[in-house]
């Protein structure tokens, strides 16, 4: 019997999983190995939802969004018995390593599965981008794509109305796609989690734009805020006199993980991903695949698992630089 790698996708969707999905399976099968896509992420793990995949059940999947296998919830994985009976699963269907495709959560998941001594490496893959241990996850470019479009197209509306709109993007925890979309957009005001910014500041940004001449102004919010774009909304509309503008607010939601990935995201995924079944061919697992300087790299899970990284600061710098 050939032996036998697994691969699983777990937590949200990111554009560019079904890249990494299917580098992973026919670097596998190149390098002599049968690979298993377990369904429905670690649930689907702890139910033995397993399918063996060929070359041809990947082929045409690199330009879709969303992951192929599915993904899912899985509170159980959290539990020490959760971790244990995974692995015995994994050890009865004869499989050797495993891959796990995910951000945060799913790595810290994947790192209390290598230290019970199974073999498993982890790509980092989320739009986030609070991923430690590498530069940028999978999805995070097309997502940020995504976000800037809608960004460029409501600017010309509230342009040829003189309004001031606040976009709310994604970033429960993080505000990464609310900093570079916002710098990316031109905006007026950025507000995300890491940098506390009162509705007060967000009035007098948006007013200095009306008395510098402006026919519009921008403004860009990470969900995760402590003041998100319906609150502050409501404290504006509740002090119109003072903005200038008449504002209105746009969420964009969950439209921002959807969607075909970008070259970016299909060539960073395949890249993830062939190092992966390369980390296991090799032997050296308990690590996540990421992008440093330039070049893919592993980190050990000991020095990511269950940890976040910041924002830039010094693209938080940039802001009052370029606000004007």
């Amino acid at each position: 019997m050939r032996k036998r790698f697994a691969v699983l996708t777990s937590g949200g969707d990111a554009p560019g999983m079904n890249a990494a999905i299917r580098a992973v399976v026919r670097t596998g099968l190149h390098l002599g190995y049968d690979v298993v896509g377990i369904n429905e992420g670690y649930k689907g793990l702890l139910s033995a939802n397993f399918r063996l995949l060929t070359a041809r059940d990947v082929g045409g999947i690199i330009q879709q969004g969303g992951t192929i296998l599915g993904s899912t919830r899985c509170p159980e994985f959290k539990l020490d018995t959760g971790i244990k009976n995974a692995q015995a699963i994994l050890e009865a269907a004869n499989i050797e390593g495993l891959v796990v495709i995910g951000g945060n959560g799913s790595q810290t998941g994947a790192a209390r599965l290598a230290a019970m001594g199974f073999p498993t490496v982890g790509i980092a893959s989320t739009i986030d981008n609070d991923l430690l241990g590498t530069e940028i996850s999978i999805g995070v470019d097309s997502a940020l794509n995504v976000a800037l479009e809608a960004i460029d197209r409501i600017k010309i509306t509230a342009s040829s109305h003189h309004r001031a709109f606040l976009v709310e993007v994604m970033g429960r925890n993080c505000g990464y796609l609310a900093l570079a979309a916002g710098i990316a957009g031109g905006a007026e005001a950025i507000v995300m989690p890491e940098v506390p910014m009162e509705p007060q500041a967000v009035i007098e940004l948006f007013r200095e734009a009306y008395q510098r001449g402006k026919a519009h102004a921008i403004g860009v919010v990470a969900e995760g805020a402590r003041y998100n774009a319906a609150s502050l909304a409501q404290y504006c509309n509740a002090q119109k006199d003072k903005v200038g503008f008449d504002l209105r607010v746009v969420t964009l939601g969950h439209v921002q993980r959807g969607g075909a990935p970008g070259a970016f995201d299909r060539l960073l995924a395949t890249r993830f991903g062939v190092t992966a079944i390369e980390c296991l061919h090799d032997g050296e697992t308990g690590a996540l695949v990421g992008l440093q300087k330039g070049q893919i790299v592993t980190t050990p899970f000991a020095l990511v698992a269950g940890k976040t990284k910041g924002v830039d600061p010094n693209l938080v710098r940039m802001i009052g630089m370029l606000a004007a």
